[in-house]
């Protein structure tokens, strides 16, 4: 399918993504993969050439490009190398959006250079081990203490979280017994302030080289001037930037499905069964041809969602749409491919395991599969 989402500017980034990948990631990546994180000099080395930071403005350093399609091709060369950055991708596509849309002038020159070099990494806690996706049951607090937010809770599931120097901690400041969503803030923590822990890295089925760690706050105390946003705002905040976070999650499925077809394409060339490729039997060539057409409406759908991001008009019910169709094609595609690959597509080593392992969690996070469900129904009147 040919597509018009891209201008030669996107090109050519894509060449240089490929090189670094090629020369710096998966000679090393199963090195990550066993250790369960990447190394934190990664995001410096991105930093040096430029790729962390394209969409911090010119006057701290970085590219001033602000468009989503610079982030949707890093993706795709990922899926393309068969590696996953979760983190990256965080970083990029979740939480420096909140530091560009939100800081002030203050914040800005303190931190937008570090963004731009990679000297600045991100992470973003939102999620407690009893919350979820119920963001309005948030029970990590921030009292107000002179010049000082005196910061109490617990943090899980947030990727990034052991390299992080920086993270966006969602705390209540204010409670509203009859508005749950109101009282939310973001505050941004330091890495080595005191009283601030970095828990245990949760082992997970898949993406196994991203880290995700859980995060305590023993009475740390957070400088006001780190509030992120208005006090109070952080769920309108959040609402704002969660079209984007759904996105990258839907550029990500579609990436990663292309790769598991690509993949299987070639292995049924090359495996031999009863005496003949794979390939050449009727199955093998109507599930290809089925997983082919899904991934094209997929990757329709996609582009034009990316294509209203740019222009600013991707609604919170588009996203979900897209979310949601993308990665259930994402699920079904890769179920099918590894099926096809029988034996050895269920061993550990094999690409097409990893891509399997990965893609349970796309129907989860950014809102489960029934989220984007109950938000799309809504706009149906029901």
């Amino acid at each position: 399918m040919r597509r018009s989402l891209f201008a030669q500017d996107h090109e050519d980034f894509r060449l240089l993504v490929r090189d670094f990948i090629a020369r710096e990631v998966t000679p090393a990546y199963e090195d990550w993969r066993r250790a369960g994180l990447v190394p934190r000099e990664l995001f410096t080395a991105l930093g040096a050439l430029g790729i962390i930071g394209t969409a911090v403005p010119e006057s701290y350093g970085g590219g001033g490009q602000d468009d989503y399609r610079f982030n949707v091709v890093i993706q795709e060369e990922c899926a393309r190398a068969i590696v996953t950055l979760g983190g990256l991708r965080t970083h990029l596509d979740v939480v420096v959006p909140y530091f560009t849309s939100l800081a002030n002038a203050e914040q800005r020159a303190r931190w937008f250079p570090g963004l731009a070099s990679g000297e600045l990494y991100t992470a973003i806690a939102m999620s407690e081990p009893g919350t979820g996706s119920d963001l309005a049951g948030i029970a990590t607090r921030a009292v107000r203490d002179g010049e000082d937010y005196v910061l109490n809770g617990a943090k899980t599931f947030i990727t990034g979280g052991h390299h992080a120097d920086l993270v966006i901690v969602v705390a209540r400041t204010a409670t509203d017994p009859d508005d749950r969503r109101a009282g939310l803030s973001l505050l941004v923590v330091e890495k080595g302030m005191p009283g601030f822990t970095v828990g245990r890295r949760l082992e997970k089925i898949g993406l196994t080289a991203q880290d995700t760690v859980e995060l305590s706050f023993d009475d740390v105390r957070v400088p006001a001037a780190n509030l992120l946003g208005e006090v109070g705002a952080a769920f309108s905040h959040l609402g704002r930037n969660l079209a984007q976070e759904r996105l990258a999650i839907a550029v990500g499925a579609v990436a990663q499905t292309r790769a598991a077809i690509d993949l299987t394409v070639c292995y049924v060339r090359d495996r031999t069964v009863f005496g003949r490729p794979l390939s050449h039997f009727q199955n093998t060539k109507f599930e290809l041809a089925a997983m082919a057409a899904e991934l094209e409406a997929a990757q329709c759908l996609l582009d034009a969602a990316v294509t209203a991001h740019v222009a600013g008009e991707l609604s919170p019910v588009d996203a979900a749409k897209t979310k949601l169709f993308c990665t259930e094609t994402q699920g079904r595609t890769v179920d099918r491919c590894l099926q096809l690959h029988g034996g050895y597509g269920y061993v550990v080593e094999s690409p097409i395991a990893r891509l399997y392992a990965d893609a349970r969690v796309t129907r989860i996070y950014g809102g489960t599969s029934e989220v984007m469900k109950t938000i799309i129904s809504k706009s149906l009147g029901l």
